[in-house]
C-alpha cells in the first residue's frame, strides 16, 4: 500500500496528519538507513501508528518510554541492515539511556504532596513547551521525576525555576537508570449500573445525566482501549481500559455482584492523575 492508500484508512484529520509523519519518518529509514524517531506519542496515537505499520508489515520499530509501564512513547524506526544489533537488549537499553532523560524537581518541604500532576504539566506548558515533547510525569511525595528528550530535559533543567511554583525547589537532570520505578496508583471504585453499555458506565463514573454523557461522547472525547467511541451502544468488558478526556482513566474490572432487579455492581479502577 502507498501512502494515500493508508491514509484513507484513517477518517480523522487528525490522525490523517499524524500517519502521514510517521509514513515520512519510515520512509527516511528505509530509504537513508537512518534510525528515526517521532515525538512523544499518547496511548491513542500509539494505537493509530500500530495500526498503520501493520498494514504496511513494517516490523522494525520500537515503542519506548523510559520504563516499562510508561504511557506515552517515543517511536524509534530502524534500518533492515540494523535489524540483529537492534533486536539486542543491551542496545535497546543504550538506545532509551541516549534518548531519554528525567528532570526531578523537589519541592520545599512546605508544598511537598501540595503539587499534582496537573500544576507540573501546567508549568511545563508555560514555557511555551507543547506536550508531545514530554513523556510521563511521574508524581512522589517530594515531587516529580519528569520523562523528557534529551535536548529538552535540558532546557527544561535550566529554566523551571523561572517559574514561582518551582523558585524554591531542587531541579536535577538525571540518567533514565536512576529513574526510581513508579507503579501507576489505581482507585477502586464500585458502581451500579443496568447494563455495562458505554454511556451507561460513563455516567455513572462521572455522576452526569445521559443527556450529558452524549455529548461528551459525540465531542470524541471517549475512548475504549485507545480506540474513539461514537457511539453509545458500544458494550464494555472486563479489562478494558475507558479513556474520556478531561475527566481520567478507568479500567473495568470485575461484576461483583447482582441484585435483585437485576441491577450489577461493578469493579472499577481509576488511574491516579
Amino acid at each position: 500500500m502507498n501512502k494515500q492508500e493508508i491514509v484513507k484508512q484513517f477518517p480523522k484529520q487528525e490522525d490523517k496528519l499524524l500517519i502521514s509523519k510517521v509514513w515520512d519518518k519510515l520512509k527516511f529509514t528505509q530509504t537513508r538507513n537512518q534510525v528515526q524517531t517521532t515525538e512523544f506519542l499518547n496511548d491513542y496515537e500509539q494505537n493509530i501508528v500500530t495500526k498503520m505499520l501493520q498494514m504496511c508489515g513494517e516490523k522494525n520499530y520500537r515503542l519506548e518510554g523510559g520504563y516499562n509501564e510508561a504511557e506515552r512513547k517515543i517511536l524509534f524506526f530502524y534500518p533492515e541492515k540494523l535489524q540483529a544489533i537492534f533486536e539486542k537488549e543491551r542496545t535497546q537499553n543504550e538506545l532509551i539511556t541516549q534518548t531519554i532523560k528525567v528532570i526531578s524537581i523537589i519541592l520545599p518541604e512546605e508544598l511537598q504532596q501540595e503539587y499534582h500532576h496537573s500544576q507540573y504539566l501546567g508549568g511545563i506548558m508555560k514555557l511555551g513547551i507543547k506536550r508531545e515533547k514530554i513523556g510521563d510525569i511521574l508524581v512522589n511525595t517530594k515531587g516529580a521525576d519528569i520523562l523528557a528528550r534529551e535536548e529538552m530535559a535540558k532546557y527544561l533543567y535550566l529554566h523551571l525555576k523561572d517559574l514561582t511554583r518551582f523558585q524554591k525547589s531542587e531541579v536535577l537532570l538525571k540518567e533514565i537508570n536512576d529513574l526510581t520505578f513508579c507503579i501507576a496508583k489505581k482507585e477502586e471504585i464500585a458502581i451500579l449500573i443496568p447494563q455495562m453499555r458505554l454511556d451507561v458506565i460513563v455516567a455513572e463514573i462521572l455522576h452526569l445525566s445521559r443527556s450529558k454523557v452524549d455529548e461528551i461522547i459525540s465531542s470524541q472525547r471517549v475512548f475504549v482501549n485507545y480506540e474513539l467511541k461514537v457511539k453509545n451502544a458500544c458494550f464494555l468488558k472486563q479489562g478494558d481500559i475507558l479513556s474520556i478526556r478531561g475527566k481520567g482513566k478507568y479500567e473495568i474490572g470485575q461484576i461483583l455482584s447482582k441484585t435483585a432487579k437485576g441491577k450489577l455492581r461493578l469493579q472499577i479502577q481509576k488511574y491516579s492523575s
